[in-house]
């Protein structure tokens, strides 16, 4: 049976979701035993049940999202992005916290709890991307381009800033991406850039010499601290990650045979590509960096065939914002950078993230699906 017939889009993204989702069950179930020993008696079933639902109703949102014109979208981020706002100021004056963060907001009525950084982070893209498309004839002006499209993120970004500063710096590198594609005065972007790098020189002056004039300084400081020592006892995840990592070899040492997933404190979420390494080998590891790369080939190629503008910015800002994130983490895992917090899209373990991985990934195959139709159409025509 062609299961593709039930679908449209593009196809080969289809088919890297569907991996990586298959990837994540595989490991998402060897990676919790430490945790299921810890909170549910050993018993993993309840982490798979859970995982299961999550990834299955993530492909089903996938399903019905790219069902949806794309120009929708436009319309919805002009509210979503100024609910962003107030969700993201709710949740660091009374979100639910984790370690000193304070990141989720409970889903009243249910158990579960959502970042509002992933909700403000899929809005500020779609806005962003909305505002260069409306604002393309007067896109070099300062004041009826440049301001319209700068304030709202870096209000969004400072607000996510205190209690995820990897995201905040994600969100705003792919919004600068996107205005510089959308051409954006370069004069004006280099401002920002400047703007950007006195800002950052002053935080890191805060984190190093006043670290509890900051929300989160000192938890900052003591991680570039513990990365730039370099040695086992300051970064504890990194080294077990390495070992995990080293251990795997090749091939890896078979699907549910890790050792690392009894000391990594993350190894389901932050650090699963260590796991994945450790069990499935780097041979597997290869053939997920080449997924999300040809995640990123085909996102290019539908911004590309897209006709219209907002089409076009909205899949590569929510195509980059996905890969890159996934680099990152691959790279804390692999001891390249410090960490983060940044979970492996579509493979790490989690709740809505998953979720609003899945709804980006919808509004990138709706723009697909529209491109189709229209080339197929056209096509019908000249016949």
């Amino acid at each position: 049976m062609n299961l593709f017939k039930y679908i449209k889009g593009d196809k080969v993204i289809w088919t890297v979701v569907l991996l990586l989702s298959l990837l994540s069950v595989l490991v998402v179930y060897s990676s919790v035993v430490a945790i299921a020993y810890r909170y549910k008696e050993g018993d993993t079933s309840a982490y798979l049940i859970k995982h299961l639902f999550i990834v299955g109703s993530g492909i089903l949102l996938i399903y019905f999202v790219h069902k949806v014109k794309y120009s929708y979208f436009s319309r919805i981020s002009q509210l979503a992005v100024f609910l962003a706002a107030p969700l993201l100021l709710y949740t660091l004056l009374k979100g639910v916290s984790a370690g000193d963060a304070s990141r989720w907001l409970v889903i009243p009525g249910t158990s579960l709890t959502f970042q509002t950084s992933d909700f403000a982070k899929l809005a500020l893209i779609t806005y962003v991307a909305r505002m260069l498309a409306i604002k393309q004839n007067q896109i070099k002006d300062f004041k009826t381009a440049f301001l319209p499209i700068v304030i709202p993120v870096v209000i969004v970004c400072a607000l996510i800033l205190p209690a995820n500063f990897s995201t905040a710096a994600l969100l705003f590198m792919t919004s600068f991406v996107l205005m510089f594609i959308g051409r954006m005065n370069a004069k004006y972007l280099l401002m920002l850039i400047g703007s950007g790098l006195v800002f950052g020189s002053l935080i890191i002056v805060l984190i190093f010499y006043f670290p509890n004039a900051i929300p989160r300084g000192a938890t900052w400081k003591a991680r570039i601290e513990n990365y730039s020592k370099g040695d086992s006892e300051s970064n504890f995840q990194a080294e077990q990650a390495k070992i995990a990592i080293a251990t795997g070899g090749i091939i890896g040492k078979g699907p549910g045979n890790s050792m690392q997933r009894n000391f990594l404190p993350q190894a389901s979420s932050d650090f699963i590509f260590a796991i994945v390494i450790e069990e499935w080998g780097l041979i597997t590891a290869v053939i997920i960096i080449f997924l999300y790369l040809v995640l990123l080939f085909r996102g290019v190629r539908i911004a590309n065939k897209s006709e219209r503008t907002f089409g076009s910015l909205l899949a590569i800002g929510l195509t980059f914002s996905l890969v890159f994130q996934a680099m990152i983490n691959m790279a804390v895992a692999v001891n390249l950078f410090p960490v983060t917090g940044q979970p492996l899209p579509l493979v790490s373990m989690g709740g809505t993230s998953i979720w609003f991985t899945s709804i980006a990934i919808g509004m990138i195959l709706s723009v697909s699906r529209e491109s189709e139709t229209t080339q197929e159409g056209g096509s019908l025509e000249a016949a």
